[in-house]
């Protein structure tokens, strides 16, 4: 059985990676070089990086600060936003872009993903799907047009992968900076609906809620972006948590495997007794 992956998204306005919440504030966090760097040494299994700015000004993929991230980081990358055309697909690849993530293409442009797959391979393209609750039903949301459309995530999420998208990224814009777990139903749903693998991302809070979504749901890993910005080794922390209770990926010298946590997922201290063998062993000098 394949292992659950931890994904990190970077979502990034104007150059700079951002806090998102409920995809109306926005509180800036760094460059993505350097969020990725840290992302990268801290043992996450793979980084989605999407640029809102290139979608909402039409200008296309910011190929100098894609190349700059990628070379920071050794774990795949995924890129989207302002990605309408094969040649900038094309183009991303060159600068180390694993795999690439297309969101209003998916609304209004979907023959481009068949191509894309075909040239590509399925495995390269990703779609992400915004949604929303709306009465009983979690709707696909326009962003851009800030309204829920009439059909449903899961039918969504099926459209597109009998289109050649080789995996979802689903995001709740309900639970989106929230950390208030994910939408486990939305998450399900689409899970249910689909062969290929699933993303899900929005809301996490805790490493609690990581083991939820992976064991309650068929997806085959969870994101977060707000959660891993401030807390340092934040995903080898949380791998530590989930890895008690699923087998878990580890690409770092440091597991935190024998450490406690408090219910947020923060380290504690170690008892005295611990910490007192911890200890090295002083030796005298021996006067001959």
């Amino acid at each position: 059985m394949l292992k659950k992956r931890i994904a990190a998204v970077l979502v990034v306005k104007e150059g700079i990676v951002v806090q998102s919440c409920g995809f109306s504030r926005y509180l800036p966090v760094g460059k993505p070089s350097i969020a990725v760097e840290f992302l990268d040494d801290w043992g996450v299994d793979e980084i989605i990086l999407l640029d809102m700015s290139a979608t909402q000004k039409g200008t296309g993929p910011d190929n100098t600060m894609i190349r700059n991230a990628a070379s920071r980081g050794h774990v795949p990358l995924t890129v989207g936003g302002g990605i309408s055309t094969i040649d900038q697909m094309l183009a991303l690849m060159h600068c180390g872009a694993d795999k690439v993530s297309f969101n209003q293409i998916c609304i209004y442009q979907p023959e481009l993903l068949s191509e894309a797959a075909k040239l590509f391979g399925n495995q390269c393209i990703v779609a992400s799907i915004d949604a929303q609750r709306v009465g009983k039903d979690h709707r696909v949301y326009e962003y851009r047009k800030r309204q829920s459309l009439p059909m449903t995530a899961a039918e969504f999420a099926l459209r597109l992968q009998d289109l050649g998208v080789g995996e979802i990224l689903i995001n709740s814009v309900d639970h989106d900076g929230a950390q208030c777990g994910f939408d486990l139903s939305l998450i399900d749903s689409v899970c249910r609906a689909v062969t290929i693998p699933v993303i899900a991302c929005g809301g996490a809070g805790t490493p609690q809620h990581f083991i939820e979504v992976l064991e309650q749901t068929g997806a085959s890993a969870a994101a977060a972006a707000n959660f891993f910005h401030f807390t340092e080794h934040s995903v080898t922390t949380t791998k530590a948590w989930i890895n008690r209770r699923l087998p878990m990926r580890h690409e770092t010298h440091v597991t935190y495997d024998n450490n406690r946590f408090d219910s947020a997922g923060r380290l504690l201290k170690k008892n005295e007794h611990e910490l007192e063998a911890l200890l090295y062993q002083r030796i005298e000098k021996e006067i001959i």
